[in-house]
């Protein structure tokens, strides 16, 4: 087996260990979170219908040529945001296969001074 093909299983296992204890219901929606080496994305995801009720990624908020962590934090400030505007106060944070570390707990971190608790 590939070195690289280990690396994406060694990732999806991780995922699937996360969401296993991670579920999101209509009062408390999974806040997940998708990072490549461009940009982040964020969504809030209803797990029991399959909706996404709220969502944010780089195109959303302006470009300019600051790092991705003040990226990854203002993206997790307009999800913030969005989210609140859609009547959601709660969610549980699914990181994925990402350590929380870096431009993810950036995001988290945005999300909670903007008015998400999780």
């Amino acid at each position: 087996m590939s070195v690289l093909k280990k690396k994406k299983l060694a990732a999806r296992r991780r995922a699937v260990r996360v969401r296993s204890k991670v579920k999101g219901t209509p009062q408390r929606p999974r806040l997940s979170v998708f990072r490549s080496n461009r940009g982040i994305w964020a969504q809030v995801i209803d797990d029991t219908t399959g909706t996404t009720l709220a969502s944010a990624g780089p195109a959303g908020v302006e470009a300019s040529a600051e790092d991705k962590k003040a990226q990854a934090a203002k993206v997790g400030s307009l999800l913030a945001e969005r989210a609140k505007a859609a009547g959601i106060e709660q969610v549980v944070f699914d990181r994925g296969s990402y350590l929380y570390h870096g431009r993810v707990k950036a995001l988290a971190d945005a999300a909670r001074e903007a008015g998400l608790s999780f």
